[in-house]
């Protein structure tokens, strides 16, 4: 494409069209993409923007690292439009992250977010091939009974709207940015109408919580200490971590792949320590969820060189 914007339009147009959709961009692009984004929000199709973050502003550190995208993925777009946020922790997590972003991108029918950065993309590490065979199956459910068809009913575990590929027939409907009526997808600038569907979309993405593992605490349940990270920090706090363990340091690590929803369970765990610590290549911005969300407070440790941290 010629520019990021054009970019991610023809991944919306391919969502349209009936395909799983990807678009990427090394961090400037989430700025110029981030239009077309608040409309799969509203229109309610599944793409995956893939956020390889490097140091900013603007042009910044462009072959430099930094974790300094993740209040733009949340916050990003105008208006009332919540996306899910999915964070790979390493070069062969990468995959399975991916995975879990294509999969909640067509269950919940929802333009996904997924974070790396260029410590992660010029990373390697030893990876085994999975045999596809064995991988989980989320295959796209098209409609195409026009029985009780609305473009905008809710299934009601998800509350996703079905996903109908242009000229199925009967299944003819309007879509685009101005706000839709409940069910019908007509054009409404009805004040109740909008509260609705704006509760709506929210719930739908809070829902994807039930997706969310028990969070993984690698350390003693409760005690003194609780490093909290996301993203590609995972290799130096999980080190760090572990000679601290082994010198009797009461110290543990929990690290997110999900920061939107947070899980579930995120508050009960934080609340089991005397201090959270929260190691980030940026100045803060994780930080500002936990402590905002849970009332927690957590302590910063931050990094903005370009480098990722050393377990020293």
């Amino acid at each position: 494409a010629e520019d990021e914007i054009a970019g991610v339009g023809s991944a919306l147009a391919a969502a349209f069209g009936g395909a799983l959709a990807v678009t990427t961009t090394s961090g400037p692009g989430i700025d110029l993409k981030s239009e077309v984004a608040g409309l799969a929000v509203k229109v309610e199709l599944p793409i995956v923007i893939c956020d390889i973050q490097r140091g900013g502003p603007s042009t910044g550190l462009p072959t430099k690292t930094e974790q300094a995208d993740l209040l733009a993925a949340l916050y990003g777009r105008h208006g009332e439009s919540p996306v899910p946020i999915i964070a790979a922790q390493s070069p062969a997590d990468c995959f399975a992250a991916a995975l879990d972003a294509a999969r909640i991108a067509i269950k919940y029918m929802t333009p996904v977010y997924l974070l790396s950065d260029g410590y992660l993309a010029n990373g390697a590490e030893p990876w085994k091939v999975p045999d596809l065979a064995e991988l989980p199956r989320f295959d796209a459910q098209f409609r195409t009974d026009p029985n009780g068809y609305f473009p905008y009913l809710r299934d009601p575990e998800t509350l996703s709207r079905p996903w109908v590929v242009p000229g199925t027939p009967g299944l003819e409907h309007r879509i685009g940015g101005l706000e839709s009526e409940y069910l019908t997808g007509n054009i409404s600038y009805a004040p109740a109408n909008h509260e609705q569907m704006v509760r709506l979309r929210a719930k739908k993405i809070a829902g994807i919580a039930r997706e969310i593992p028990p969070t993984t605490v690698n350390g003693p349940e409760r005690g003194k200490v609780l490093v909290l990270g996301w993203g590609s920090t995972y290799g130096s706090i999980a080190e760090a971590v572990k000679q601290l363990q082994a010198s009797g340091v009461s110290v543990a690590h929990a690290h997110l792949r999900w920061l939107n929803p947070l899980p579930s369970d995120l508050g009960e765990v934080l609340s089991r320590y005397e201090r959270v610590l929260v190691p980030e290549m940026n100045m803060g911005q994780l930080l500002r969820l936990i402590r905002a969300e849970y009332l927690v407070d957590a302590i910063g440790f931050n990094k903005i060189q370009g480098r990722p941290f050393r377990v020293a």
